[in-house]
Formats: C-alpha cells, sequence, structure tokens
C-alpha cells in the first residue's frame, strides 16, 4: 500500500451528476509530489487549450499537499487550482485550516470538479456516501450561514463554500472553509459559482498510512520544540500578533503601497499608522487560531463590541494594507468590519481593497463623479464609504457592477483611468512594492499565476533563514553574489522558484521560509519512504514551474510581454527575467521553455503544444 499519499483522485461531474475514481501510479507522484505539482499535471493533460474557465468544460479542484493530513510541521495546505477567468492564465490559490486533511481523510488525493449544474447543488462526501445535492435553500447565504447550516444537517464535518460574491461570478472571489480561510486569489469563487456547485462537505475516516512513524514522530517533535522554545522576535512575533506585525514596520521601510500605489510616506503618518498597529489589533484577541499541524498558530478569533461581532477571524497584513494604507484609512473598525464582510461573502481582500483605490483615485481625477458613485463620496480614507462601496461590490449593485471582476476590467468598461489600475493581467498586486523587495517585479509580470506575492520571489523571502550559514532546508545554498543582476542572482532565483514549487507540493505553509531549518527531504523518507536528494527535489520544482509556464503560453498568452504599473517598480523587472530563464532552460526572448529541457523534464507531451 501506498505511504503518504492514497493513489486515488475524484472526479465529479455536475453535468450528470456523477463521480468517477481514478487511479495513479507512483510514478506520477513522484514526479509531481501532490498539491501544486499534482494540480498542473491533471488539468493540464485534461483540460483543453483556451477552454473557458466559467464554461461547463472547464476543471478546477482541490489539492491537498503530500504531507497534509500527517503531523508534519506546517504542513496542512492545499491548492485550489485551474484556469483563472481573472487572468486567462494558469491560477492558483493556496489556503490552510481544516478542509485539506479532511479530503486526504476521504481517500482522495484531489477532488476535480467539471460540468455545470442547471440549478444550485451542493457535494457531499461522507464516508463511503457520495452525493450531489440540492442547495437552493443555501444559494444566497454568506459562507458563516452556511457553514452554520450545513453542521446543523449533517454534523461535524469540514466545508469550502463560496459567498455571494462568488454566486455573482465575481472574478475577484475566492473560496472559503473554516468560515474565514480563503483560497482568495485567481478567481476560482466565480468558477464555483458558474458552475452553481455552492459548497463541498467533507468528512472522512480514513488515515494516512505513515512509512516510519518514529522518524515522523522524532522529526516533528524536535522542530516543534524549537519553535515553541525560540526566543527570535520574528518568531514570537507571528505567534503573538499574526502576519499583523508588519503593519507598521513594513510601511516604515518602504513595502507597504499607500494611496494606490502613487502615495508617500508622508500620506499616512506614524500617528496615523499606529492606529492599525499589531498591538491595537491585538487588544480585540479572543483566542488564537491555528491550521492544522501548526504549531505557530498564527491566526486569531476576535471579538469587537464596537461592531457586535462576537467572533471573526484577525485580519491579515494584506487585508488590512488593502483596507488601511491603500485608502489611506487608519479607522481600525472600518477594516475589521471590511475583513469580516470580504470573509463572509468570499471576496479577495487584496483585489477587493485596490479596487475600491482604484474607484477612489479615478474620483479625485474627476474621471467619476458622484452621479456614477450612486452618490457616495469616494474621498480617501472615507470610512462610511468603504463599506459601502465593498457591499455594492458584493452584490453587483450599481456602480459595484462595474467594479465587481477587478481594475483591469472596471478601466475597460469606463473606456479610462488604465493608469490607476493596479494590476497584472486582471489580477491586483499584493501588497508587497517592488521597489522594495526588487525581485517582485519579476513575480508579478512573469509568474505563470501574474499578480501573486505568494509565488517564488527570491528578495521577498529571503528575510528568513534560507540564506543563513545553516541554511533552511539541507543541501540548498543561495549562489554568493545573488542579490546582483547576473548569473548568480539568475542561479538563485531558479534554485528558490524550483524549491518553492516543492514546497507547495508538498502542503508546506509559505511561513516555513521565515522561520528556522525544516528537516525537509527527512519528512518526506519518514511520511512516503522516499529517499529523495535535494537535486532530485529541485529538478521535481523545476519541473512543475515549467508546466505552469506551459499552461499560460498555451493559452496563447504571451507572458513575456506584460508589464506591471510603473509607479509600483523602478528596476528593469524584464531583464531580470531574461536571466532567470535562461537558467530555467527557457527562451529568454519568449518565455517557452525548450524542447531539450522540456524532454529533460519528462514533459515531451508539452513539445507538440508549444511547438
Amino acid at each position: 500500500m501506498s505511504k503518504g499519499y492514497l493513489g486515488k483522485i475524484l472526479w465529479v461531474n455536475l453535468s450528470d451528476e456523477t463521480f468517477k475514481e481514478e487511479k495513479l501510479s507512483e510514478e506520477i507522484y513522484r514526479q509531481y509530489i501532490g498539491g501544486l505539482g499534482l494540480a498542473v499535471k491533471l488539468i493540464y493533460e485534461n483540460m483543453p487549450a483556451k477552454t473557458d474557465a466559467l464554461s461547463p468544460e472547464s476543471i478546477f479542484g482541490f489539492f491537498p499537499g503530500l504531507l497534509t493530513g500527517t503531523v508534519a510541521p506546517l504542513t496542512g495546505r492545499f491548492m485550489v487550482a485551474g484556469k483563472s477567468p481573472l487572468t486567462k492564465t494558469w491560477g492558483d490559490a493556496n489556503c490552510g485550516g481544516y478542509f485539506g486533511p479532511e479530503i486526504k481523510k476521504c481517500g482522495y488525493d484531489a477532488i476535480l470538479i467539471k460540468g455545470m449544474a442547471g440549478s444550485p447543488k451542493y457535494i457531499t462526501i461522507l464516508g463511503e456516501e457520495k452525493q450531489i445535492l440540492d442547495a437552493s435553500d443555501l444559494w444566497g447565504l454568506d459562507v458563516v450561514q452556511t457553514e452554520d447550516k450545513l453542521k446543523e444537517k449533517h454534523g461535524s464535518v469540514q466545508i469550502a463554500s463560496i459567498g455571494q460574491a462568488g454566486e455573482n461570478i465575481s472574478l475577484i472571489s475566492g473560496i472559503v472553509n473554516d468560515k474565514a480561510r480563503i483560497a482568495a486569489r485567481s478567481g476560482f469563487g466565480a468558477v464555483m459559482g458558474s458552475k452553481k456547485l455552492k459548497a463541498i462537505v467533507l468528512k472522512g475516516e480514513n488515515k494516512v498510512e505513515i512509512s516510519d512513524k518514529d522518524a515522523l514522530i522524532h522529526h516533528t517533535k524536535d522542530y516543534n520544540d524549537r519553535i515553541n522554545t525560540t526566543t527570535a522576535t520574528g518568531i514570537i512575533g507571528y505567534k503573538t500578533f499574526g502576519t499583523t506585525m508588519g503593519n507598521e514596520i513594513l510601511f516604515k521601510v518602504g513595502d507597504t503601497p499607500c494611496k494606490n500605489w502613487g502615495g508617500t510616506k508622508e500620506d499616512f503618518p506614524d500617528d496615523r499608522l499606529t492606529k492599525i498597529s499589531d498591538h491595537e489589533i491585538d487588544k480585540y484577541k479572543e483566542k488564537p487560531y491555528g491550521c492544522f499541524s501548526c504549531s505557530v498558530r498564527c491566526g486569531a478569533i476576535m471579538k469587537v463590541p464596537e461592531l457586535e461581532l462576537e467572533e471573526t477571524h484577525r485580519p491579515e497584513y494584506e487585508t488590512c494594507a488593502s483596507f488601511g494604507h491603500l485608502l489611506l484609512n487608519d479607522d481600525l473598525m472600518t477594516i475589521f468590519k471590511a475583513n469580516d464582510i470580504c470573509n463572509r461573502a468570499g471576496i479577495d481582500t487584496i483585489s477587493a481593497g485596490t479596487t475600491i483605490a482604484f474607484a477612489m483615485e479615478c474620483y479625485e481625477k474627476n474621471l467619476i463623479s458622484k452621479d456614477d458613485t450612486d452618490g457616495l463620496e469616494l474621498t480617501w480614507g472615507n470610512s462610511e464609504s468603504i463599506i459601502a462601496l465593498l457591499n455594492k461590490i458584493i452584490n453587483r449593485e450599481g456602480i459595484g457592477d462595474l467594479l465587481a471582476d477587478g481594475t483591469k476590467i472596471a478601466a475597460e468598461k469606463l473606456g479610462k483611468g488604465s493608469e490607476y489600475a493596479m494590476h497584472s493581467m486582471g489580477q491586483e498586486l499584493g501588497m508587497h512594492s517592488p521597489k522594495y523587495y526588487k525581485n517582485m517585479g519579476t513575480t508579478f509580470a512573469f509568474d505563470p499565476t501574474p499578480g501573486k506575492h505568494t509565488t517564488a520571489s527570491l528578495d521577498f523571502f529571503i528575510m528568513g533563514p534560507i540564506i543563513k550559514p545553516n541554511g533552511l532546508f539541507e543541501g540548498i545554498t543561495l549562489p554568493r553574489k545573488f542579490k546582483r543582476l547576473g548569473e548568480d542572482r539568475s542561479e538563485a532565483e531558479k534554485l528558490f522558484t524550483a524549491i518553492m514549487q516543492f514546497t507547495h507540493s508538498l502542503g508546506l505553509c509559505e511561513f516555513v521560509y521565515v522561520f528556522q531549518k525544516y528537516p525537509l527531504l527527512e519528512l518526506v523518507k519518514a511520511v512516503v519512504g522516499w529517499d529523495l536528494d535535494i537535486a532530485e527535489a529541485i529538478k521535481t520544482g523545476q519541473r512543475i514551474q515549467t508546466l505552469r509556464q506551459a499552461f499560460t503560453l498555451r493559452e496563447g498568452i504571451e507572458i513575456i510581454k506584460n508589464k506591471i504599473p510603473d509607479r509600483t517598480v523602478t528596476v528593469d523587472y524584464l531583464e531580470d527575467y531574461k536571466g532567470y530563464c535562461e537558467n530555467m532552460g527557457w527562451n529568454p526572448e519568449t518565455g517557452y521553455p525548450l524542447k531539450e529541457i522540456l524532454a529533460d523534464l519528462n514533459l515531451d507531451f508539452v513539445i507538440k503544444d508549444l511547438y
């Protein structure tokens, strides 16, 4: 019997309401691992090129990592993946909580969904019983109401669902589990809504088989002991404040954008910045929240009496930045309220906040007036208007219908204001500046899923132990001159990109990169039994990244011609990308993987598509 993985996946066809199991070979797992890798392998081979992401023929799915469902530290993540309706490229969204491990407990390494229901439905996998049930009474509910109602009916289950934003096919909507953990990026809430799928309900009884339980427990205990006894300020900060520990410091160093990426520190001075600090937010914390298999527990459940919120999740840094700094809003209550609304409606806070910032700048520049905004005064920092406009976007009411698909489409419909639309191929940029993290410009512009900060941006992640003498993972050493444009930097970018695809496929949380040395290959051997070396891990990651690239290219997109807004960047990110392409074995003038590298990576099936 296989160890670590279950050896089978589940296909759900909503059009004819059928379920089909498919067994996969060990070779596929060895080459693609799980999570992100398994996602791109299965979707590339099963969904024809240029399929409309919102059509019945489109495929998307849920993919837990190879180590997800075990006690291996920080491995509770899963990917939602498919073609993005927002960017028309390869799309993926990473998520935590407890839904990913439940997929494994149900006996599957992935759940893939195709077809389209004629009326609202939800899927249940409860033990051995699988059903597609009527969801008419759930349609129109937010995700908290949906979870409560489904748990009342089905008991102790794990649920992923969409809110009103997904139902309304907002291209900036996501999929929510644990009432507030959102697979937010790439627009998969819209994909799920287009298929009339309200929710997936899981209750499994399987256990993940482990190759060497003693070794797994040893490495897990050792890592968790080091995390729990550390005096490192960064780790203690994450345990206490979560990602909000960046609310002040990242703005002060020049990382956090403000005033729709066009502002300066003078626009949001210290006396305003401190009002939305980690310490101010922490005053409302009731208890910590952690994802499956995580000892850091960087989330938190909050209580906000001023808003009559008895239970809500702490807003993450990205949410605070997009509804705070980016809008010149220093009202903490507005951020709490916007976060709760976005969580319930299932909408990406980065895109929603950036879209409101776009509207505010258009209003400031007299491109739109109160006649266009349904009477809202879209002045910077206007708390009342922020919340009112957010609700309009979610419900596609009035000007909200113009804005519900993000800034690129809004500017196109408006016929003006494109210079104020802070996106990459339709996806709003993450709240980290390429002016501070130089390589972020390359990431935002040219990653196969553009606009995301959670892909492999070298400069962003070297804040952690990856470059320290002992290294983050055994055997990974970055070239000495990696901070300068040139061969060392290009090689470092390739190494880091590859190892991040590998860890995403394992189900690892990205915060592993900012903590301390992690027993990566030791845990893979303990769980699965494979004697992987770091060279194979890197080649596997390179294979996954190359196939993601091929997917986007196969859609007819010349990714290398993409540009991000001038106000967001100061470096020559194209030149940086060309060097990276050469090291990846891709044509530096087109971004196309060379035939010989495709053959070397066992991606021969891609050659006919690209050549």
